[in-house]
């Protein structure tokens, strides 16, 4: 069936999760999320998670079911964010918070911190130069952002590269901010 990922790991690992089709909607892969989630580790008990642009919610759903305590989900897209409800409900997901909302205009009036940030924005809507400076007053301590893209992200001063690698078409990475 299409419209469909699984979650591979935690609490809900081989449960599905269910989207609508939607042209810049592309779920990050399963061999990509064994990746990352390998790169912060399987557990993530305790941590805060931001998931920017969640679209089929594959990575916040991934980051909840390996004990997030936290997971905020951003999406703009209404019929989207009915399939984010639902998945939502049929794991009784409790750690989950979704907000429908654009994503610059959440991260300009949230305030709040998060151990890992999870951006997998639509390629064509060229989001990433935009949220480089804005990203930085919502990072915890320590804090990761994992990024996706279709090409290397221009130069962002104060971001160190921690792990990369690539699938096909879609450059991943693991960021870190450089503390001034």
């Amino acid at each position: 069936m299409r419209n469909r990922v699984r979650i591979i790991g935690g609490a809900w690992r081989s449960r599905w999760i269910v989207f609508p089709s939607r042209k810049d909607l592309r779920p990050t892969p399963d061999r990509v999320r064994e990746t990352l989630f390998n790169w912060l580790g399987q557990d993530l008990t305790g941590c805060s998670c931001l998931d920017l642009f969640a679209g089929s919610g594959a990575l916040g759903f991934e980051a909840a079911s390996r004990g997030a305590k936290r997971v905020v989900m951003v999406e703009r897209d209404a019929a989207t964010f009915r399939a984010l409800q639902a998945s939502r409900a049929a794991l009784a997901a409790d750690a989950v918070e979704l907000k429908r909302a654009d994503a610059l205009e959440f991260l300009q009036a949230d305030a709040d911190l998060y151990d890992v940030v999870f951006l997998d924005p639509p390629f064509r809507a060229d989001y990433l130069p935009r949220l480089w400076s804005l990203l930085p007053r919502h990072l915890a301590p320590g804090a990761l952002v994992y990024c996706e893209s279709s090409a290397r992200p221009g130069t962002r001063e104060g971001w160190q590269t921690w792990k990369q690698g690539r699938a096909g078409r879609v450059l991943y990475q693991l960021l870190k901010r450089i503390q001034p």
